[in-house]
């Protein structure tokens, strides 16, 4: 049995908490725009985006179930405004989630993709020129992606590599599946399904969330492992939004969970809503890749270049479904981590070097298909 949830600050005591307005990075992008998306599919469905770094290593960072670009922050600080000359990174709101569109239509995990994949295209960031690619592209298509999803993002992130396999450098499926499926009990599995629609109060709503999202160990501890951004020294870093010249500590994990939280539901600006919520959870609840699409992809990127990530304690997508995207993906690197939960974005130390690692195999191998002549 899994240890007790540690208590989580109230809500009235983390809006007082000194560091509560610095939960936020104020990250400056290099480039960001609105574009239009699914013209022919529904749409035009605008896309918020943002890339940070104007390195040559093009990285894509694919976000979960109600999540903002803001959430990979740690990533978009690290790679690109401390190395911003090494990497570009590009993050956006998926439909239904922040300032993208949130049209009231059927949401799904592949539609989702060709969002990316336009948004790529697109001139306003143009990093997927020619889509949609031939089903035998040249060899001249460069494998330029380095693509990183978690979650629900994971799955996008699946079907993207799918759909442009050839101009994929690299894929990181992080705490995702190729199905959501019940690996407990009827009434457990359906209990949780469940409780993602009930309505409730946001102190139980966040301390739902906290449960399923991170380990208990994690939430108790320190932000000691935390590199804050700091205005004075890092290109393109503002002061904190609500006043201040420097990013403050939190005392615990569970704090700061609490204070992103909250600055997320109480800022107008934000972008969240329930209806958005609702119709990305039913594209991550229908998403289904076969055993032979996961293989044709895998075959197609290389598995060499593709890494599958689970943490033990995910309450969100249980670790099964790592075990069984590894046994049918065979990537060059499959990754159970004991105690980590769903979110290694946030709660890996060394999740920065994980990625390091998947990016320069992805480089490595670039330079060896160059020297063979292949693509």
């Amino acid at each position: 049995m899994a240890p007790p949830l540690p208590p989580l600050p109230s809500i009235a005591e983390t809006l007082k908490h000194p560091a509560f307005n610095t939960a936020v990075w104020q990250l400056v992008p290099d480039r960001s725009g609105i574009t239009p998306v699914a013209q022919a599919r529904g749409g035009p469905i605008k896309i918020s985006w943002e890339i940070h770094g104007s390195g040559p290593r093009r990285l894509v960072l694919i976000m979960g179930l109600g999540g903002m670009k803001s959430a990979w922050q740690r990533q978009t600080l690290y790679f690109g405004h401390q190395r911003g000359d090494e990497y570009s990174v590009l993050i956006f709101d998926n439909r239904g989630m922040g300032q993208s569109d949130k049209p009231l239509m059927r949401y799904s995990t592949s539609e989702m993709a060709r969002d990316v994949a336009e948004l790529l295209a697109h001139p306003d960031v143009g990093w997927l020129p020619g889509f949609p690619l031939p089903s035998d592209p040249p060899s001249s298509v460069p494998r330029s992606l380095h693509v990183v999803g978690i979650s629900m993002g994971g799955m996008i992130a699946q079907e993207l590599a799918c759909l442009v396999p050839a101009a994929i450098a690299s894929l990181g499926l992080i705490c995702t599946a190729a199905a959501v499926e019940n690996t407990t009990t009827f009434s457990e599995h359906m209990a949780q399904r469940l409780s993602l629609l009930l309505p409730k109060t946001p102190e139980r709503s966040i301390a739902d969330a906290a449960r399923r999202m991170f380990s208990r160990a994690w939430l108790a501890s320190p932000t000691d492992d935390i590199e804050l951004p700091d205005p004075e020294t890092t290109p393109k870093v503002l002061p904190p939004k609500g006043g201040g010249a420097k990013y403050l500590k939190f005392s615990s994990n569970a704090e700061r969970f609490v204070a992103q939280e909250m600055n997320k539901r109480l800022d107008p600006d934000s972008g969240f809503t329930v209806k958005g919520f609702l119709l990305q959870l039913i594209a991550a609840g229908w998403h289904r890749k076969t055993a032979e699409q996961l293989a044709r992809m895998a075959d197609e990127v290389g598995r060499e270049r593709i890494l599958v990530m689970h943490g033990t304690e995910d309450g969100m997508i249980s670790v099964p479904h790592g075990r069984k995207l590894i046994e049918m993906i065979r990537p060059g690197k499959g990754l159970i981590i004991e105690g980590m939960g769903h979110v290694p974005a946030v709660e890996l130390r060394d999740f920065h070097r994980v990625l390091e690692d998947l990016f320069a195999t992805g480089e490595r191998l670039n330079g060896s298909a160059m020297m063979s002549g292949g693509s």
